[in-house]
């Protein structure tokens, strides 16, 4: 198995320079295994860590039921109400 096989695989994440705020974001344009690809990761590891560490979720327990994962905060009100009705 060739493990470099990246011809037309580049990471399409948008990344901003750190050290120059002013400037523009661009993508980032690493190259992707296709093995990586043709699993549905579109970008880098580096660039797929740093997605990752962006995203914020919580688990809350539903009333007599289990525990559900929530990563929107609108979703989270009213939801130990016994029903989930909010106003």
């Amino acid at each position: 198995m060739d493990d470099d096989n990246t011809d037309d695989y580049t990471c399409m994440a948008v990344v901003a320079n750190k050290r120059d705020k002013s400037s523009k974001p661009k993508v980032c344009g690493k190259p992707v295994n296709k093995y990586r690809y043709d699993l549905g990761y579109t970008t880098c590891p580096s660039c797929g860590e740093a997605a990752a560490k962006m995203v914020r979720h919580t688990v809350v327990p539903m009333h007599k039921s289990n525990y559900m994962v929530v990563t929107n905060r609108i979703d989270l009100q009213g939801i130990n109400n016994k029903g989930g009705f909010h106003r």
